[in-house]
Order: structure tokens, then C-alpha cells, then sequence
């Protein structure tokens, strides 16, 4: 008996052809010798973007008055004997018979022309650069508008070299967080405040301790050393400001008033007056002999946490928790300005020793300004992201700011940028949590450094004799897009 028979579906011819070329073009991707190459461009096309172009960026000249007779004469004559500056752009339909006149030397781009002189006023020689960059014979296939575009160089002020600064001594002998620091005038010794509760007096030169006060009933937060009498006040949390005659080591004076802690403290350089400031709020003006409150500076929101003098208008400057920092008229007791630049609280300010200017910290920024008008100069260039609680500057243009977590960065004052970042090591025995900085302050020729710091220990630094600009180069780099606040 014969099998059983399939009924097969017949295939359409159609289909078998588009299986055949498919297969064709495939293959033909896969073994084609020129695979990989780009098909050649179109001239024409090519022709009509560039003359687009060029009408888009020249569309400014391409209606410029057209030279006299005489000037075009002289200048075909030019262009016969060879010295052409002619550079044809597009222009208007009426200069076709320019070129149907047999200008050979001129160069045409696009179907209309318009001849334009290279030294003329509107057109820069990197413009013009541009524009023989975009024809057709030039290399570049897609040209940038950015050729075109004039550089402007950067104008911010290049950092001054300084060599980097380095830890020399540590010195131990508080029972508590160190906060405060002044210096003698003569530059012998300097004191330090503690949360202890004493006033150590200590050499400047060996680091041993002369001398240690006692009478504070709460950590202090503010010293100061008188440069016409042998007086050193100070301040502390117990809402106490004293006075202390270094002659004989003991308290003559308290000046009573504040109604909670005093956290800063400072003298007048020229008239016998001391200014505290504190948690009520309230910067006070004290006459250092009558023990006589003089003023009482109230405007601020919150806590005052640093304050500085001056010998002219403004003769007071004080920041605040508030986030504000005042100027004062110490005549009448009352605000001359109000600087709002800060977003967080500005707990530490430092005058230049020559400049008339101040930079002020805070953990947003550190902005410099202007005296006597406080006006906004700049931002530093790099943002420490912590609480900064004390910083200070040099007449060589080094500023120092300290920071809650122990970071120590130096700044050149003339352009903001931070050359040398340091990080405090605690003292053997301490948490890595104590590794704060509380208060720092220069010596008076400015070579040395002393910070103190919450591990219960005051630093000194100085900077590295050895250090050179080839050892340790400047490496810095102009900001591109500077936020002015």
C-alpha cells in the first residue's frame, strides 16, 4: 500500500525573495571590505550648512555700507598684484555681479557674497580665524562656535607661595578644655582661659609654666592683656569679667552686669574701655577703672560670640549666634549697619593688622569684608564644613581657622585659597571625639602659632624652614563660576 502523503503549504515567490535579500544584506554587513566606513559627504549639502552658518553668525555685518567706486578699484588693483585682504561672506543678492566680474582671488562661500575688509572694526582676527575654520577646504567638518568666541582671561589675584606649617611642641597642663588665649605685649609670655576654671601664665619661648591663677567659679572664654597698663582681664561662664593686676597676681576689679556667660572679650586699642559680650544677647561697654558700664550695645537676637575694636569708625564689631554681624557707634550706642551675609552663627572674626578689612567665619562660609563700610569682598575658596570657633591672621597674609573637629586650615587672605589642610592629633589618653579647637592666636611678630584645643593641651606651630615653592608647589586653580554670597 502506498504511505501516507504530507500536504505541504506552498511558498510564495515574494517571500522566498525577501528571504534571499535579507540573507544578502546580511552578508554583505558582515564581509563588505568597506565596512566601517562613512559614505562620502555631500558637497551640496555641506555647501547650504556652512552658508546657514555663516549667515547665522556674521548676520550682524552682512548689511554694512558698500565701499565707493574708488575704494573698490583700489582694491581690485590690490588683488591683481597680490596683497588682497578680501574676505568674501554672505551678503545680499545684489553683489552676484562682483563675482561674475572674474574676482579670482576672493574667496566665496555660499551662493551670495559680500566682500569685507579684515581689518574692519566689527570683525576680531579669532572671528576671523572662525570663519576660515568653517569653509569648505579646512579640516574641521563641524566647527565649534566657541572658536569664535573671545577668551577672557581670568582675573581673580594668584595666590602668594607660603610655606606650610607644622606642629613643634605640645604643651599639657590644664585639667580641662582650653578656651581662650592672649598674648603679652612684649611677647614673653602668654596666658591661657580653662574650663579648669584657672588662668595659666606660660613662657613663650621654653613652653614651661610661670604662673596659675585662680578665682573663676566657671570656665573662662575670653582673655585679654592691656598694652598701657599691667592689667589682664578676663571672662568666663559665671558671668563674671575681672580684672587682674599682674603685679600682684590678684583680682582688682570685677565688672558686674552681664545677666548669663560672657563668651568674648576685648580691649580698645587707644581709649581705656573693655567690651564683653555674652549669651544675654547684649555687647557691654565697660570704663576699665570706674568699673562704670558705659554702654550697652543691644540689637542682636542671640547670644554675642565674638566681638573686635578699632581705633576709627567702626570702632565695634560684633557677630552673633543670631547669624548678623553689627557695626557700632560707640558715641551713642547705636547700630551703624547690619551686615545679613551669613546663614549660620558667626562665632569667630579676624581684623587684618594692616588692611582695612576683616574676615568673618561661620560654618556656611568665610567671607571677607570691607572697613569701614563692610562691604562684601569675597568667600574663601573652599568650605572647611564644620564649626569654626576661632581664626586669626598674620601681616604676612596667613589665616588660620580652627575647627570642631580638629582641622587646622591655613589661607592666603589676598585670594581665599587654602594651601595647607591639618588635622589635630589628641594627646595619648583622649577620645578622637576631643580633637576640637577652641581658640588660637599668633605670636606678635607672627611666626608662631598656638591653638588650644579640647584635648586639654595647648599646640605651638611654626612654619617648615626646609619647605620650598619646588618641594611643596602652589597648586591652584582660578574659580570658573564664583558665587558672589
Amino acid at each position: 500500500m502506498p504511505g501516507p502523503t504530507l500536504d505541504m503549504e506552498p511558498v510564495e515567490p515574494q517571500s522566498l525573495k525577501k528571504l534571499s535579500f535579507k540573507s544578502l544584506k546580511r552578508a554583505l554587513d558582515l564581509f563588505s571590505p568597506i565596512h566601517g566606513q562613512y559614505a562620502p559627504s555631500d558637497l551640496e549639502s555641506k555647501k547650504i550648512r556652512i552658508s546657514y552658518k555663516m549667515h547665522a553668525e556674521y548676520g550682524a555685518v552682512r548689511n554694512l555700507p558698500t565701499q565707493p567706486a574708488s575704494q573698490v578699484s583700489s582694491t581690485r588693483q590690490d588683488q591683481a598684484s597680490g596683497t588682497s585682504e578680501i574676505l568674501a561672506l554672505p551678503g545680499t543678492e545684489n553683489s552676484k555681479d562682483m563675482q561674475k566680474g572674474g574676482d579670482q582671488n576672493a574667496l566665496v562661500v555660499g551662493p551670495s557674497v559680500q566682500p569685507i575688509k579684515l581689518n574692519d572694526a566689527s570683525l576680531s582676527d579669532k572671528s576671523v580665524a572662525g570663519a576660515l575654520a568653517s569653509l569648505p577646504g579646512s579640516s574641521e567638518r563641524n566647527p565649534s562656535t566657541s572658536a569664535l568666541m573671545e577668551r577672557i582671561p581670568s582675573k581673580w589675584p594668584r595666590p602668594v607661595w607660603h610655606a606650610p606649617w607644622k606642629n613643634y611642641r605640645v604643651i599639657s597642663g590644664h585639667l580641662g578644655w582650653v578656651r581662650s588665649i592672649a598674648f603679652d605685649p612684649s611677647n614673653t609670655w602668654f596666658c591661657t582661659g580653662s574650663a579648669d576654671r584657672t588662668i595659666k601664665i606660660w613662657d613663650v619661648a621654653s613652653g614651661r609654666l610661670k604662673l596659675t591663677l585662680t578665682g573663676h567659679i566657671e570656665q573662662i572664654r575670653g582673655l585679654a592683656v592691656s598694652k598701657t597698663h599691667t592689667y589682664m582681664f578676663s571672662a568666663g561662664d559665671d558671668k563674671q569679667v575681672k580684672c587682674w593686676d599682674l603685679e600682684q597676681n590678684k583680682v582688682i576689679r570685677s565688672y558686674h552686669g552681664h545677666l548669663s556667660g560672657v563668651y568674648c572679650l576685648a580691649l580698645h586699642p587707644t581709649i581705656d574701655i573693655l567690651l564683653t559680650g555674652g549669651r544675654d544677647s547684649v555687647c557691654r561697654v565697660w570704663d576699665i577703672r570706674s568699673k562704670m558700664q558705659i554702654h550697652a550695645l543691644s540689637g542682636h537676637d542671640n547670644t554675642v560670640c565674638s566681638v573686635f575694636t578699632r581705633p576709627t569708625d567702626p570702632q565695634v564689631v560684633t557677630g552673633s549666634h543670631d547669624t548678623t554681624i553689627k557695626f557700632w557707634d560707640l558715641r551713642y550706642g547705636k547700630t551703624m549697619a547690619t551686615l545679613t551675609h551669613h546663614k549660620k552663627s558667626v562665632r569667630a572674626m579676624a581684623q587684618h593688622p594692616k588692611e582695612h578689612a576683616f574676615a568673618s567665619a561661620s560654618a556656611d562660609n568665610i567671607k571677607k569684608f570691607s572697613l569701614p563700610k563692610g562691604e562684601f569682598l569675597h568667600n574663601m575658596l573652599s568650605q572647611q564644613k564644620t564649626i569654626i570657633n576661632a581664626m586669626t591672621v598674620n601681616e604676612e597674609g596667613v589665616m588660620v581657622t580652627g575647627g570642631d573637629n580638629g582641622s587646622l586650615w591655613f589661607w592666603d587672605w589676598k585670594s581665599g585659597h587654602n594651601f595647607q589642610q591639618s588635622q589635630t592629633i589628641v594627646q595619648p589618653g583622649s577620645l578622637d571625639s576631643e580633637a576640637g579647637i577652641y581658640a588660637l592666636s599668633y605670636d606678635l611678630t607672627g611666626s608662631r602659632l598656638v591653638t588650644c584645643e579640647a584635648d586639654k593641651t595647648i599646640k605651638m606651630w611654626k612654619e617648615d624652614e626646609n619647605a620650598t615653592p619646588e618641594t611643596h608647589p602652589l597648586n591652584f586653580k582660578p574659580p570658573k563660576e564664583f558665587r558672589r554670597f
